[in-house]
């Protein structure tokens, strides 16, 4: 494999190929049908890979809305066809941006009906519902997502809680695809403290409290709460080659990601992206669901009266004592 593959970064730091290390998504798409099976693949793996499952041409039409949306930005080169998403500048490209999925007919279309909604139904068993916000990733050439588990963000409602991690364009591995670290779903011997943290609780008696109400500080290290300062980003590590040592899995990926592609995993998988080393942009979204029976984390959700999910916003700093 290592002859191979190109060299392949994740933050920065090189990731060993070799078949010890990494290696390539189970394919469940042979049985999205099959509820029995689906189920007992989610526990296995912690993860469903469903290469072609969804409507391509439904996703092309997403990708050509928020291509459009980037053109009249000026974010993309205008000497290229806009549709392959080469960028004017990588350094503007961004990485996080929600505003794309807002009013985006044909991206909720993707995430919110159909085929989609249908895999939601089959592994819950019962109606489904989805966060009510939707996070989008325009990515450019740098540094990917750190390794985490979603479970830190998103745990006041029921952990019966899936992403779906869905390509808006066709990835292959040096525009820096999705990765998963293998069978790290089950290792709460190493990652049970991590995973039982919420990003949004502080230290009301630390130093740090009145930095976070005050938004000094988005998110408190809960390892550090003692020291004046203390910030953090949520991930478990930023050097994702020491964690693949650690947990002793491999990371897992795609040769190449395609449009109609999903990966759904659950809120305990360790996940994280390779860097993007081209000068085109990486387009993907996130999206949440759950048993609509089940309650759900009010930071992801629309208010009473409609309102906008507040997400990670002051409002939803909670205290505690440590």
């Amino acid at each position: 494999m290592t002859t191979t593959l190109p060299r392949l970064t994740a933050r920065g730091l090189e990731l060993d190929t070799s078949p010890e290390k990494f290696g390539w998504l189970r394919d469940s798409s042979a049985i999205v049908t099959d509820v029995t099976t689906l189920r007992e693949r989610m526990a296995e793996d912690g993860y469903l890979y469903l290469p072609g499952c969804l409507n391509r041409d439904e996703v092309i039409a997403a990708r050509a809305e928020v291509i459009q949306r980037l053109a009249s930005a000026g974010l993309l080169d205008p000497n290229s066809p806009p549709m392959e998403g080469k960028l004017a500048n990588s350094t503007q490209a961004g990485y996080f941006r929600p505003a794309l999925a807002r009013e985006n007919t044909a991206l909720l279309k993707v995430l919110y009906d159909g085929a989609m909604m249908a895999i939601f139904e089959r592994l819950f068993g019962e109606p489904v519902r989805h966060f009510d916000y939707t996070w989008f990733r325009s990515v450019g050439k740098g540094d990917g997502t750190a390794p985490h588990c979603d479970i830190v963000y998103m745990g006041r409602g029921t952990h019966n809680l899936y992403t779906a991690w869905t390509p808006m364009g066709d990835i292959p591995l040096t525009l820096g695809g999705l990765i998963v670290l293998e069978g790290s779903h089950r290792r709460t011997d190493v990652l049970g403290e991590y995973q039982a943290q919420d990003v949004d609780s502080y230290c009301e008696n630390g130093p740090n409290a009145e930095a976070v109400r005050t938004g000094k500080i988005r998110w408190e290290d809960y390892r550090r709460w003692q020291e004046p300062g203390a910030g953090w980003d949520g991930a478990i590590t930023h050097n994702p080659p020491a964690l693949c040592d650690e947990l002793a899995g491999r990371w897992l990926t795609s040769p190449e990601y395609c449009m109609g592609d999903v990966l759904i995993f659950s809120m305990r998988t360790v996940h994280a992206s390779i860097d993007n080393q081209t000068d085109y942009i990486r387009l993907s979204s996130d999206s949440r669901y759950q048993p609509a029976s089940e309650p759900a984390d009010e930071r992801w959700i629309l208010g009473p009266n409609g309102e906008d999910p507040y997400n990670h916003q002051l409002r939803a700093k909670r205290g505690r004592i440590c």
